[in-house]
């Protein structure tokens, strides 16, 4: 089964750093693009960032720009999500998503990622004040 896999969430205080990694099974993530994407309780999903395969150019939602930053790294096949200077509104379960197909960044970073097919389990992010 191809599957994602987020890890890296815990508690953190308001202020403080988090670097969120993502994996996969039964694919190559190097050749893929992966966005991240949170949800917290009562609101809908968003996106908060995306990175291209091709060229690995980067995106964010303008919620985040400045503090998160994605990155790959292409030996460990793993995408990470480096975050700092966290804010309780970063408070959420945090995914990463990927698609068969290739998918704009500068779009899905905007989108709830409604149209990516491959998920997996989030993991959760708490920031506190």
């Amino acid at each position: 089964e191809v599957q994602l896999q987020a890890s890296g969430g815990g508690l953190v205080q308001a202020g403080g750093s988090l670097r969120l990694s993502c994996t996969a099974s039964g694919l190559i993530l190097d050749d893929y693009g992966v966005g991240w994407f949170r949800q917290a309780p009562g609101k809908e999903r968003e996106g908060v960032a995306c990175i291209e395969t091709s060229d690995g150019k980067t995106f964010y939602a303008d919620s985040v720009k400045g503090r998160f930053a994605v990155s790959r790294d292409d030996a460990k096949d793993t995408v990470y999500l480096q975050m700092n200077n966290l804010k309780p509104e970063d408070t959420a379960a945090y995914y990463c998503a990927t698609d068969k197909y290739p998918f704009p960044c500068v779009v899905v970073v905007k989108s709830t990622g409604i149209g990516l097919d491959i998920w997996g389990q989030g993991t959760l992010v708490t920031v506190s004040s």
